[in-house]
């Protein structure tokens, strides 16, 4: 059962790869898992969820597998610990496009928030201990501004006004110039 419920899910992730979010359809998926429409019925009440699951599923073995147990190494400055942590998280995205269109629309559809939620309880321990130590305040602007620039760039990048290698590079000048700024502070 186990078996056949990943064959559903990794068919979802390759339709969602190769022909995009609208190609999901639930009678093609059944098709090509070689199942009934009723099996995936009774897992997944709706095509959202369906594809929430799989989206899930492809994140936690692609973009969150090497964010655990992240730390500032000793003599690593902050910009190089946090920007580590990005390329581990933004990578991916990176070598798969079509998930980050795809994860971007998901995340606006019903219970899409999930998306959201697991991602924070993936990244936000590594951040934390890559910032143990940090002021306080520092580290809430830093989350404030990150975030807000992180959702800005996801959505120019899903409405295709920049490239998906456009991302990583922005991120970076911006925790360089964070960081740099609260290095001379200090």
């Amino acid at each position: 059962m186990a078996e056949e419920r990943d064959r559903i899910l990794d068919i979802v992730v390759e339709i969602l790869e190769t022909e995009g979010y609208e190609a999901v359809q639930l009678r093609e998926v059944a098709r090509r898992a070689k199942t009934s429409l009723a099996t995936i019925y009774k897992r997944y009440s709706t095509r959202d969820e369906l594809i929430l699951a799989a989206l899930d599923s492809w994140m936690a073995e692609n973009r969150y597998s090497g964010v655990a147990g992240q730390v500032r190494e000793p003599g690593e400055t902050l910009y190089e610990a946090l920007m580590r942590l990005f390329r581990t998280i933004f990578e991916p995205w990176e070598k798969h496009p079509d998930m980050l269109r795809a994860y971007s629309r998901a995340r606006a559809a019903p219970g899409g928030d999930r998306l959201e939620r697991r991602g924070l309880d993936a990244v936000v321990p590594a951040g934390l201990s890559i910032l143990a130590g940090v002021d306080e305040g520092f580290v809430h602007d830093l989350d404030n501004i990150l975030m807000s620039l992180v959702f800005g760039l996801v959505g120019r990048f899903t409405a295709g006004e920049i490239a998906i290698t456009d991302i990583l590079p922005n991120l970076e000048r911006t925790v360089y110039w964070l960081t740099a700024g609260y290095e001379a502070r200090r």
